[in-house]
């Protein structure tokens, strides 16, 4: 979907969080879990002012969510809602900086990752624009942030295709929707409005109760089920098997950026030659990165805890929002051979997708988004802190996109650092593959060698299949 194609509001229709973003949103009692989500486009022109505001303008009313802000539920029951914002201000939002005179790319990304740790406002829309001028050649960058309550990786880039127009000129004909009317929900407006519907749903309820203790009448099959469910559930979340780095240890409040770029075909290719995924051939890189690091630094590891998300969206899902569940696993390091790492790793996915817990997770949530604040932060932190590593890849746009009439040459997606050493995602765009990296400092103390190492990493999975033969057509 494009500008011409797109529809008022079809983009997070959703007026209250479900249990996953709720535990996003109110796990930022802890600062270290902040959950911010940032796409930064490498663009071919310096959009025009006026064009760019506009852009943005039309964006917050063909997707009500721009306008809209969170209110908690008075005594923090139930779950946080969307309510259109009466104090919406666009000039808040928007936003525009250059770079000094001799700025470089590594200039916008420093720059980009200072305004993502900045914390949004939680009286307003959490989403900022802002457009980066001064690179070279005349070029810019665009940074989107967000809050990841608002949306997981799939999400954002069916936002992104949606907004993005597929032509430079400006098109009089895409659809022109008036703003929703400011909305004055209370915070016990939104409780009363729960608790109704919660009512509602009672005879829905009781029926699953009933078949609980239609269930109790089997003691022994029952016991055999949950038995079954906790070990799977143990598999998905408990800790991996493996040790944190003693390099990697450190944790701070702090944000590094760095990106990479990988020819899609080869990468494919490459996971292709071992009968593995896009995804197999990324995390051995990665993980293969993480060796070459640590070999380098004279500590060698065998294992490193790491995370991934696992989406459950389905194909009538509504677009946006976020639908996904996270599983934890024991990264092998160690593996010298890029070949063998694939396919370890595609093993290793493939038995995480078939447990049982993995679908599970939604209904638990539920029950975990409903704690304080703090009890919040302390369960989320304890299954992610101790992660060396959280990657994540998704399927990007594939044809040329444009933004108030420049080219988005590159579209790098950045994930939040829930206390994890470093988050590293991938999203196709065109024929290429933009790695975004976000790694704490006080974790990868040598940045530099970290980037470079995982350079390497992709250099060795992609030399598995010889150029020539990936380079040609599928």
């Amino acid at each position: 979907m494009a500008d011409d194609a797109a529809q008022p509001g079809v983009w997070g229709q959703a007026r209250e969080m479900n249990a996953l973003e709720a535990l996003m949103w109110r796990a930022e009692a802890d600062p270290r879990l902040r959950s911010t989500i940032c796409s930064l486009e490498l663009l071919d022109t310096t959009p025009d002012w006026d064009r760019f505001l506009a852009a943005v303008d039309w964006a917050t009313r063909l997707v009500p969510r721009f306008r809209q802000r969170v209110v908690e539920p008075a005594l923090g029951l139930g779950h946080p809602a969307w309510v259109v914002d009466r104090d919406f201000d666009l000039h808040y939002h928007v936003r525009r900086v250059r770079l000094p005179g001799d700025a470089d790319w590594d200039a916008a990304l420093r720059l980009a990752e200072q305004l993502a740790m900045v914390p949004f406002d939680r009286s307003r829309s959490p989403w900022e624009a802002i457009l980066i001028e001064g690179l070279p050649d005349g070029q810019a960058a665009f940074l989107l942030k967000l809050h990841h309550a608002t949306t997981d990786g799939l999400g954002a880039v069916q936002l992104l295709a949606m907004l993005h127009s597929t032509r430079r000129e400006t098109n009089p004909d895409k659809p022109q929707p008036a703003p929703l009317p400011a909305e004055r929900t209370t915070p016990t407006d939104v409780l009363v409005r729960q608790v109704e519907r919660d009512v509602r749903g009672l005879p829905a309820t009781l029926g699953t109760a009933v078949s609980v203790l239609g269930a109790a009448r089997h003691p022994r099959r029952s016991a055999v089920d949950a038995a079954k469910f906790a070990a799977s559930l143990q598999r998905v979340l408990g800790d991996p098997d493996a040790v944190g780095s003693p390099l990697l240890a450190g944790r701070s409040l702090s944000w590094r950026f760095a990106t990479l770029d990988v020819p899609f075909a080869p990468l494919r290719a490459a996971a292709k030659s071992v009968g593995g995924s896009l995804n197999d051939a990324f995390l051995a890189a990665v993980l293969g990165g993480y060796r070459r690091y640590h070999e380098e630094l004279g500590v060698p590891v065998d294992r490193i805890p790491f995370a991934m998300p696992i989406s459950v969206r389905r194909a009538d899902d509504p677009d946006g929002g976020n639908r996904f569940v996270g599983a934890r696993f024991a990264g092998p390091v160690s593996i010298a051979d890029p070949s063998a790492r694939m396919r370890a790793i595609g093993a290793m996915v493939i038995r995480a997708r078939a447990e049982p817990a993995v679908a599970a997770l939604a209904h638990m949530a539920p029950v975990l988004s409903r704690l304080p604040g703090p009890v919040i932060s302390q369960v989320a932190g304890n299954l992610t802190k101790a992660n060396d590593l959280q990657a994540s890849n998704v399927p990007g746009l594939q044809e040329p996109r444009y933004l108030a009439g420049a080219k988005i040459l590159k579209a790098y997606p950045f994930g939040p650092l829930p206390g994890c050493a470093a988050m590293i995602t991938l999203v196709s765009h065109l024929d290429g593959c933009c790695i975004g990296v976000n790694l704490d400092p006080a974790a990868i103390t040598d940045a530099p060698r970290f980037e470079r190492c995982l350079r390497e990493g992709f250099d060795e999975v992609l030399a598995v299949v010889p150029q020539h033969v990936a380079a040609a057509p599928a």
